[in-house]
């Protein structure tokens, strides 16, 4: 049985918006791309909305738009994707990685006020796996400080903090729409802001600068080609039609995983509730227990891989990366260090039948036992040599 890890979910509708759009003379900066735009502002409850062409342009156009700049420090989680660091660099800013909590592996509240340091100039606070971050508590530590914040929702779109979207409490918010998302455009990403010169910077820069896509050859700022086509926003229109569904399958999908994984003691499940917020699906992750090291988390996606059956290993830490290392001391973000090298994500996507779970399920447990026993095949081994007279 051949089950991918993820797979995008585009229907006849979505390819009969496609091709219309493809049967026009605009392609790009018409008027599929305006009408995303309200769409994705009126679903998140944000008074604008600017689509770009991925959600790392978006999250770099917002610390452009808030006045990042070189020698200023960003708080970003390092148990997080790249692109957060990454665009931070951009700027010529330098992050600084603050741990997680263990449970929602969001940002841990109490570790970020002895960040902050007198060059700090924002937070990117990342809804992990879609999971809400504790956003009351982030938003009080900024404005103690004056720091902005910036939403990194790029995996949790439709997720709720006390009944609110995500995305639209701090000075502003990131969707990504890539083909492993809840929604997807193909490529693409979104800023949503209530704040209208931000959007307005970022309308300008994401179009090499002009002040007006009328006035081809006017620039006033140094921008970028960070412009999305129409027919990539023609899709986003009709899957966002249908995202309630979507969030409702994929919530289901969750739940049949932790009724089958849920009885056994070596896997750490996710969360299904947090108690301030809806999780939005976006990945379904578990954790190999502390038995088990990274060499057998490893050796599991390798035979799960060979059986067919797509896994990953979500999120490598950015501080652990080669182009990172000098940016934190090993041992400093303890739990992202203890986690990262035993999580496992495994295939989740809209269509993913019943079976599919169950055979999923059953290789990893069947490995899982195999590496466990193994496990305790070496601690035996190695105590029979202490204990022996030769030493």
């Amino acid at each position: 049985m051949k089950i991918p890890l993820s797979a995008p979910d585009v229907n006849e509708e979505d390819i009969r918006a496609v091709t219309d759009v493809l049967r026009t003379s605009r392609l790009s900066l018409g008027p599929k791309l305006e009408q995303f735009e309200h769409a994705i502002a009126a679903y998140v409850g944000a008074s604008d909305a600017v689509a770009v062409n991925s959600g790392t342009s978006a999250l770099h156009l917002c610390l452009r738009a808030l006045g990042v700049g070189e020698g200023d420090e960003v708080i970003v989680p390092s148990f997080a994707f790249i692109a957060v660091a990454n665009a931070v660099r951009h700027e010529r800013a330098n992050p600084v990685f603050v741990d997680i909590e263990s449970d929602m592996l969001n940002l841990d509240t109490s570790r970020i006020e002895s960040a902050i340091t007198r060059r700090t100039k924002a937070i990117i606070v990342v809804h992990t796996f879609g999971c809400p971050a504790n956003l009351e508590a982030i938003l009080a530590i900024a404005g103690r400080h004056a720091l902005r914040i910036i939403e990194d929702a790029s995996e949790a779109i439709g997720a709720e903090y006390k009944g609110r979207r995500v995305g639209v409490f701090g000075d502003a918010g990131i969707f990504s729409f890539y083909p492993n998302k809840q929604i997807t455009t193909g490529e693409g990403g979104i800023v949503v802001t209530q704040n209208p010169e931000i959007s307005r910077f970022v309308r300008k820069i994401r179009n090499q600068g002009r002040d007006d896509p009328e006035s081809w050859f006017q620039h006033s700022e140094l921008g970028y080609n960070y412009r999305i086509s129409d027919i990539n926003c023609a899709l986003g229109i009709e899957q966002l039609k249908r995202i309630e569904p979507i969030l409702m399958r994929r919530e289901a999908i969750a739940l049949q995983y932790s009724h089958i994984l849920g009885r056994r003691s070596e896997f750490k499940l996710p969360l299904l509730k947090v108690p301030f917020g809806r999780i939005s699906w976006f990945v379904y992750v578990i954790r190999l227990g502390m038995q088990f090291t990274q060499l057998d988390r490893d050796w599991i996606v390798r035979e799960m891989h060979l059986r067919g059956i797509g896994v990953g290993r979500y999120f490598a830490p950015i501080h652990l990366q080669p182009i990172y290392r000098h940016w934190a001391t090993l041992g400093t973000l303890r739990v992202t260090e203890e986690i990262a090298p035993r999580t496992i994500a495994l295939p989740f996507f809209n269509h993913i039948q019943s079976d599919q779970i169950e055979e999923v399920c059953s290789t990893l447990t069947e490995l899982s036992d195999f590496a466990s026993n193994m496990e305790k095949k070496n601690v035996n081994r190695q105590k029979l040599r202490t204990q022996s007279p030769g030493g």
